[in-house]
C-alpha cells in the first residue's frame, strides 16, 4: 500500500471526522437556542404549582363577584321598595358577572379532578352550591329574611371557602418544599 492510498483513508476519516463533530455543534448550539427562546421545559411538579396557582386566582374572582353580589342583595332586603332602581341595575350587572364567573369555578374543578384533588374539588364543589343556594334564597324584595339569617348563610360559604384555601395551601406548600 502506498502512501498516497493511505493518504485517501486518513484523509477521508478526518473528513468524516470533522463533519461528525461540525454536525454534534449544530445540534447542541440549536438546543441551547431552543432552550433560551423558549425556556426550558417545566417539570410536572412546576405545572400541577401554575394549575394550582389558576385554580386560586379563579376561585378568587368568584369570591369577589359573590362579595358584591351579597352586599347588593343584602342592601336591597334593608330598604326593600324604597331601593333606587340604579342599584338594582348595578346588582343586575353584578348577577350576570356572578353567574360568568361560574363557569372559572366549573373550569377549577374540572382541572382539580385532573390532578386527582378529589377533597379539595367537593369542597369547592360544596362552595358553588352554598352560593347558588344563597341566590335562591337571598333575593331582591324578599323582606321575611332577617339580616341574622343572611350573615349565616353567608358565614357558612365563607367557611367552605376557608376549607378548600386550607386544603389548597396545604398541596401548595407540599409542592414547594419538593
Amino acid at each position: 500500500m502506498a502512501f498516497s492510498e493511505i493518504w485517501l483513508f486518513v484523509d477521508t476519516g478526518l473528513k468524516v471526522a470533522l463533519g461528525a463533530s461540525l454536525a454534534a455543534s449544530c445540534i447542541w448550539l440549536g438546543k441551547i437556542w431552543r432552550d433560551r427562546q423558549l425556556g426550558k421545559p417545566e417539570k410536572p411538579q412546576h405545572k400541577r404549582i401554575n394549575l394550582l396557582e389558576q385554580i386560586s386566582a379563579d376561585v378568587g374572582h368568584v369570591n369577589h363577584s359573590f362579595a358584591k353580589y351579597s352586599s347588593l342583595v343584602i342592601e336591597s332586603t334593608r330598604f326593600g321598595k324604597r331601593w333606587p332602581p340604579a342599584r338594582k341595575h348595578e346588582l343586575d350587572q353584578v348577577n350576570s358577572e356572578l353567574v360568568h364567573e361560574f363557569e372559572r369555578l366549573s373550569a377549577a374543578e374540572a382541572k382539580l379532578l385532573m390532578l386527582g384533588e378529589k377533597t379539595m374539588e367537593k369542597t369547592l364543589r360544596l362552595y358553588a352550591a352554598r352560593i347558588a343556594l344563597f341566590r335562591k334564597q337571598v333575593y331582591v324584595g324578599r323582606q321575611d329574611i332577617s339580616e341574622q339569617e343572611i350573615a349565616d348563610l353567608k358565614a357558612s360559604i365563607m367557611q367552605l371557602r376557608e376549607q378548600f384555601y386550607d386544603i389548597l395551601s396545604r398541596r401548595y406548600d407540599k409542592l414547594l418544599a419538593a
